[in-house]
Parts: C-alpha cells; structure tokens; sequence
C-alpha cells in the first residue's frame, strides 16, 4: 500500500471536520489515496455527532498502524484538546493545539510514514497574532529554508504564485526586489519540473497599473524588468512584464502555466474569481507536499452543514498527479 496523506485538522472552531467528513464519504467517487487526520479524536466525535454524520472513527493506536489502515473507517491521529462545546468562538485557546498537529505532521514526514500533508484552514490572525505571516513562512522557517518558499495556489489550467504574500500593502515595495522575484521563479520551475516533468510557461506581472508610473526609477524599470532580463538569460521561458489587468485573459493564448503576481490579492482575486473552489494552495519549496483548501475558516456558515468540500478533494487528489 501507497504511504497515505496526513491531514492536519486545523482550527478546531471551523468547517474543517465539515470538509474532512465530507471528503471522506465522498471518497469512493474520486481517485484517492488513503489519508488520515491529525487532530483531537473527542472532539471530532463530538462535530461529527453535531453534524449528523453516520462515520466511523477510529484511533490509532501507533505509527506502524498508519501503513495498514481500513479504508472503511476515518482514523484519527490523536492530539488533545478539550472544548465543552462542540463549535466556540475562535480564541487564542487553540494555539497550542493546532501547532501541535502541525509538529506530529512534520515528524511523520521526517519518518517517512506519510507522503505529504494536508491542512485544514487555521485563522492567521489568531494563530500568529501581529506577524505577518500564514502557514506558507511558519513550515519554511520549520524546515529551515526561509525565503526559498513559495505560495502557489495551483489549478491545472492556470497556477498563480504571488511574490509577496501576507505583507501589508503599504509595506510590498520595501520587500520587493530582483533577487525574490528571481528565488520565486526559480522555486517554481523546480517544482514544476520535478512533480510534472515539465518547463513551465512563466508570466510575471508589473506592479502599477498598466505596468506605467511618472516616477524615474518606477518597479518595472528597477526591479521588474531586471528579473526577466536576467531569467531569460539563463533560459527560463518568460512572458513579460504583463499588465495586470489583461494578464488574466491573455493567458489562454500564450499557454501560461504560472502567473507571478507582485502582491496576494493582485492574483489570488481574479484566481477565485474563475477557479472558485477548484483550486488549492501549495507551499513549493518544502522538502516534502504541503497542501491547504485554497478557503479560509468560513466561520460565518459554522455548523450550518453546507460547506463545499471541493478544494479539500482536490488536495486529496493532487497526490495521485505528483511523479
């Protein structure tokens, strides 16, 4: 049997176990591997009775069980965690258990025992306070190689990788230089060319409108332009400076793989706005698969039982894509 996927449960006050027990039942109807989640076994029972899910959930009792798991049941990779209620308000409360999932998920891989991990959404705000930060820096800096991440959030007609990513606006163009949007493309073509085989067709987007400013030194002339002057050279296959408000619909034509974006919201809303729930957010760079549903912890609809599980299936089934 194939090594299965961790899925680390996330912010235990979310549609996380909404979107894992739907993923599960749904599981016979889309190419899958094994997984099993990591998380409070108590208070997934508890979600799952307030749900009203039929779902049998089962621990595990050790690590040499993972490889040998029945696929007629969920299992559950115990983390304590202990909340009277089965949905609460989100507090600081569950910190230490969330980065506890994390840490068994990251010792596995280390192990070997899982192919990868998945997570569920965690609230950023909460989770790391003041720092301007997300999962995507929290598991480079864990591995030791921060500044060498990248975001990609992947779907396979279009994938977008932002250059900055939760940085405040007033703030992008004190990180923005050519040596980062150099690091980003390069981490892009590795993963590209080791999970797919492929060179991908690479367009990196201006940062002002039009890609035009009245200022001498604008981005594009001082930072932007540099960069793909400098990757063409080295062969990487650019399209680019690219107006940002046309890049999404020239993309079709000139087979891009990858928009690079300057900043989050510059991609990632247009991104959504045609791929929706078909898509999922992939930290690349990591010395192992770090997926997460490309939505957020969706407190606004807790309990209600109509999350959309769709990006967590196609997590799920990105392991089978990978060589």
């Amino acid at each position: 049997m194939n090594k299965p996927i961790a899925i680390v449960a996330g912010e235990p006050n979310s549609i996380s176990s909404e979107i894992i027990f739907k993923s599960w039942k749904l599981r016979r109807k889309y190419k899958h591997k094994s997984f099993f989640v990591i998380g409070s076994i108590e208070l997934l029972k508890n979600q799952r009775k307030n749900l009203k899910y039929n779902i049998n959930i089962k621990n595990i009792e050790n690590e040499l069980q993972i490889k040998n798991l029945d696929s007629n049941a969920l299992y559950v990779y115990n983390v304590n965690f202990y909340q009277k209620k089965p949905f609460q308000k989100i507090t600081r409360k569950s910190n230490k258990y969330i980065l506890d999932c994390f840490n068994v998920a990251i010792n596995l891989v280390k192990k070997k025992k899982i192919i990868g991990l998945i997570n569920c959404p965690v609230s950023k705000e909460t989770l790391f306070k003041n720092k301007s930060q997300g999962i995507t820096e929290f598991l480079s800096k864990k591995s030791g190689i921060a500044g060498k991440e990248a975001m990609l959030i992947y779907n396979k007609n279009l994938s977008v990788l932002p250059v900055t990513t939760h940085v405040p606006f007033k703030k992008i163009t004190r990180f923005l230089n050519k040596s980062l949007i150099i690091k980003k493309v390069l981490t892009a073509q590795n993963f590209y060319k080791k999970n797919f085989n492929k060179n991908p067709n690479i367009g990196i987007l201006g940062l002002n409108a039009h890609n035009y400013s009245p200022y001498k030194n604008s981005e594009e002339k001082k930072i932007i332009i540099p960069a793909i002057k400098k990757l063409r050279s080295k062969g990487f296959k650019i399209k680019g400076p690219i107006s940002p408000d046309t890049s999404f619909i020239i993309y079709k034509q000139n087979k891009l793989d990858v928009l690079i974006g300057m900043y989050h919201d510059q991609v990632l809303t247009p991104f959504k706005t045609l791929f929706k729930y078909d898509a999922i957010n992939i930290t690349i760079g990591l010395p192992y698969i770090r997926i997460s549903p490309d939505h957020g912890v969706a407190t606004n609809i807790l309990g209600e039982n109509i999350a959309n599980p769709n990006s967590l299936i196609q997590a799920i089934k990105f392991f089978n894509n990978i060589k």
